[in-house]
């Protein structure tokens, strides 16, 4: 049973940072392509970012110089740091896992954390 428990979700106002992160085993760690997904009322669940086992990302255009996604190997754990953070970025956030070569109908997802953008 592959576990990917998530963190750091939570209410910000806009401009401010948040750090999410997901802990996995170290053999999911290592060989799957990791990464956030991203779910707000009434919208279709999209891609934030994600990071292969060779540290390569890839994040959505709406993001792109705002967050950052990083591993760190020492805890099996993917960081998604969200900087300068807008009303639109609310949404509930999904870690993911998915072997290379892979689509999202055989990955691996996290339970969700809430992320509020609100004065």
């Amino acid at each position: 049973q592959v576990q990917l428990v998530e963190s750091g979700g939570g209410l910000v106002q806009p401009g401010g940072s948040l750090r999410l992160s997901c802990a996995t085993s170290r053999i999911i760690f290592s060989i799957y392509v990791m990464g956030w997904y991203r779910q707000a009322p009434g919208k279709q669940r999209e891609l934030v970012a994600i990071i292969t086992s060779g540290s390569t990302t890839n994040y959505a255009d709406s993001v792109k110089g705002r967050f950052t996604i990083s591993r760190d190997a020492t805890k099996n754990t993917v960081h998604l740091q969200m900087d300068s953070l807008k009303p639109e970025d609310t949404a509930v956030y999904y870690c993911i896992a998915r072997q290379v070569g892979t689509g999202l109908g055989s990955a691996y997802w996290g339970q969700g954390t809430q992320v509020t953008v609100s004065s």
